[in-house]
């Protein structure tokens, strides 16, 4: 019997596959800092419970395949704020963005077809446009340069005659790179002149600090019709296991496609839904504190991480992640030292290796992503574990 030959492309997640080391070494009774994985500490707001909890209906019915509509209503609401106007035949619920993500590139992709993205990009972006049939053509961002991409002369450098879409982050995971209004307008021009879908993965958009305004390429009315927004709930309000998402889109065709393979999966859950339309209707004070919070997270883990001799790190704009390119050949390797040979009094730390996160064969492979979801005390220690461990790496 045969497995298709675009899973035998898709690899298993840079993310997630160390985990049963640390398992393993915590078993053995070692203390992990976990920050490889963007699962943050922070409390989810108990709105979310609360509705659960007030829900009094006698069946768990299946809902709309669109969506529920008082959740539907909340997401258009929360961009009102920000000057954006959509209807719900403009916003599909989704099992987290990335059922969403998914949902988009088999609505847009052809066997061989192109998707453009920066890289290093989120992991699985690998996965979801293989498995549409799919390929990414990377633009190939460097750490010196803060991973920026905003470029005319490179970004079309990359258009084929396959083409079909240019995929943002913003802010960036893994770099977070923040794009600025002018950096979406220059794309957006990219998109027009070679007729391109603009698929905007915003669901770190509270997250941009330093005074960076919050933007959104759903604030380009001229180019409304290509483009493709997808949020979620797992980030900004900490709640990833809800799995709830969303696509946004003013166009119609896009949107019918959504939809039949929303039928095709039946509903997303009910009670998960009534739970994320409290966190969209939540005080508007909540945003700030939040950023704040992981702004001091940044600030702890970057002036750490400074303190390691050739490091090559920029402090990141926005989101909850930093890349850092290590002294070193093999971060991977490193990794698999920290988790099973070093500890500091019984503590160690694991990150994500960022070869995972390029398309570029090679690329990476001295490069580490760290989320900041940990206290700062916490995201201290953990960038501190690192230096340590790297000291006596290298000595070996």
């Amino acid at each position: 019997m045969n497995i298709s030959k675009k899973m035998n492309k898709i690899g298993q997640s840079p993310i997630r596959k160390f985990n049963p080391f640390a398992i393993k070494a915590e078993k053995e009774g070692k203390k992990i800092y976990r920050l490889n994985i963007g699962q943050p500490d922070i409390e989810t707001p108990s709105c979310f419970m609360d509705a659960v909890n007030n829900f009094h209906e006698k069946v768990i019915a299946y809902s709309e395949s669109g969506g529920e509509t008082v959740l539907q209503d909340a997401i258009s609401n929360y961009f009102k704020a920000y000057g954006m106007s959509y209807t719900r035949d403009d916003i599909m619920i989704t099992n987290g963005g990335s059922e969403a993500l998914s949902m988009v590139f088999t609505s847009i992709l052809d066997p061989g077809d192109e998707v453009i993205i920066a890289e290093p990009f989120y992991t699985n972006y690998h996965t979801f446009v293989t498995a549409a049939g799919g390929n990414i053509v990377p633009i190939t961002t460097k750490a010196e340069d803060g991973y920026d991409y905003a470029d005319a002369e490179l970004i079309e450098s990359a258009v084929t005659g396959k083409t079909r879409a240019i995929a943002c982050i913003n802010p960036g995971n893994p770099t977070g790179r923040v794009l600025t209004k002018q950096d979406m307008e220059l794309i957006a021009e990219i998109a027009v002149k070679h007729d391109l879908w603009i698929i905007a993965d915003e669901v770190y958009r509270e997250f941009a600090y330093d005074g960076n305004e919050i933007t959104s390429f759903g604030m380009l009315s001229n180019v409304a019709d290509r483009v493709i927004i997808i949020d979620s709930v797992s980030k900004r309000f900490s709640a990833c296991g809800a799995r709830v998402g969303c696509l946004i889109s003013k166009n119609k065709d896009i949107m019918e496609c959504a939809l039949k393979i929303a039928q095709g999966r039946l509903c997303c859950p009910t009670l998960d839904q009534i739970g994320a339309a409290a966190l969209y209707n939540i005080d508007r004070s909540y945003y700030a504190d939040v950023k704040k919070e992981y702004e001091g997270r940044r600030d702890a883990v970057y002036e750490e991480l400074m303190k390691i001799p050739g490091i090559v790190c920029r402090k990141p704009g926005g989101s909850f992640y930093i890349m850092a390119k290590l002294p070193i050949d093999d971060v991977e390797d490193f990794l698999m030292y920290l988790l099973t040979e070093f500890e500091d009094n019984g503590e160690t730390v694991m990150f994500s290796p960022a070869e995972g996160f390029y398309a570029t064969e090679g690329l990476g492979k001295n490069e580490i992503r760290i989320a900041y979801v940990l206290k700062q005390d916490d995201m201290r220690r953990g960038a501190q574990l690192i230096r340590l461990g790297l000291e006596k790496y290298k000595a070996r």
